[in-house]
């Protein structure tokens, strides 16, 4: 039972470290990357991955906090698999293949 709590624990504050890492991430960016890559403004972006990074650091990954989470999580994957690379290639000036 003491590992389980322990790896609980490491996901719980391992998923407030990627928030963080999208929240940098996207205060870093320049705000005309986010509309030449089609996605949503810095601002939101900002308010989305600082508002999900909040909530996975108050909200544990088990109990009734799951409910806020969870769609935290699922915010900062989506910056993080989407709108991330698109800033980037948009920024490098394209793919490169």
């Amino acid at each position: 039972m003491l590992v389980a709590i322990w790896i609980l624990n490491v996901i719980h504050w391992g998923s407030a470290l990627v928030g963080l890492f999208a929240f940098v991430h996207a205060l870093l960016q320049r705000a005309d990357a986010y509309s030449a890559a089609d996605r949503k403004t810095k601002p939101i972006w900002m308010l989305i991955t600082g508002g999900a990074t909040l909530a996975m650091a108050l909200f544990n990954v088990m109990g009734p906090g799951m409910i806020f989470w969870v769609p935290a999580m699922a915010a900062v994957l989506v910056y993080i698999v989407d709108v991330r690379p698109k800033l980037i290639e948009v920024q490098r000036g394209g793919s490169s293949w």
